[in-house]
């Protein structure tokens, strides 16, 4: 276009390069060609890729046709909080290596659970509306009390930075953590091994495809573990 440049547009040339193809890139510079060549082909949408004359579509269809790729927007997966996890396994070996000199110290297991519970406090907080939705649909509190599913992620963020600071700081946020943790776990339990339920899962925010089962469950028993940990390292060890 006459003021930017489309980012489909560039994507779609540069994964043609990639798979060897030279490219001839037409570039729409007004919105009169732009409304002209979808008049033409019948689309409603830019850009358009053609191979050898004939027309493939946009990138996600160039994508899908070039690599074998498959958009599915209903597609269950456990990648956005495996991903979560992974990271903040990396913040927490980074901060034990660093500060510690240990990276096999118990405080790098309790900066783990506490990066993770405040990553993923901050994916509900980008829209709370959708989290406390979906939310509803297994927690048992949020159930009786709607909104306890708005309280939530604001919970979570605070008992997971209050354990990364450790110390008093920690004790305090300890039982949040083993409250919602607790009410988690049997929620989640109740949904999917008693009543058999396929459900999508809140944890990473209310717009996400990923299943609520074992790794939700996982979620809120390490929430627990840490809640109950903190105070008997604290008073008993």
């Amino acid at each position: 276009m006459d003021q930017h440049l489309c980012p489909y547009g560039l994507k779609s040339k540069w994964l043609l390069e990639r798979q060897g193809f030279d490219v001839e890139d037409h570039h729409l510079t007004t919105r009169e060609e732009t409304d002209a060549f979808k008049q033409k082909h019948d689309v409603k949408t830019t850009p358009q890729a053609f191979i050898g004359g004939e027309r493939i579509g946009g990138y996600e269809a160039l994508r899908e046709r070039l690599t074998s790729y498959e958009k599915s927007s209903d597609k269950k997966t456990y990648t956005p909080v495996l991903m979560i996890f992974a990271i903040s396994a990396l913040m927490a070996l980074a901060v034990s290596w660093g500060l510690l000199g240990d990276v096999l110290a118990v405080r790098t297991v309790e900066l783990f659970a506490a990066f993770a519970m405040t990553a993923l406090a901050l994916q509900k907080l980008q829209d709370v509306e959708r989290f406390s939705t979906m939310f509803l649909n297994y927690d048992l509190l949020a159930q009786r009390k709607v909104g306890y599913g708005y309280v939530y992620p604001f919970a979570e963020v605070v008992a997971g930075v209050l354990m990364i600071g450790g110390g008093a700081a920690a004790l305090i946020g300890a039982p949040i953590a083993l409250f919602i943790g607790t009410i988690g776990a049997i929620s989640v339990y109740k949904a999917v091994y008693v009543d058999k339920r396929d459900l999508k899962c809140a944890c990473v925010g209310g717009d996400s495809n990923v299943p609520l089962g074992f790794v939700s469950l996982t979620e809120n028993l390490v929430m627990m573990a840490m809640g109950i940990w903190i105070p008997l390292k604290a008073f008993v060890f």
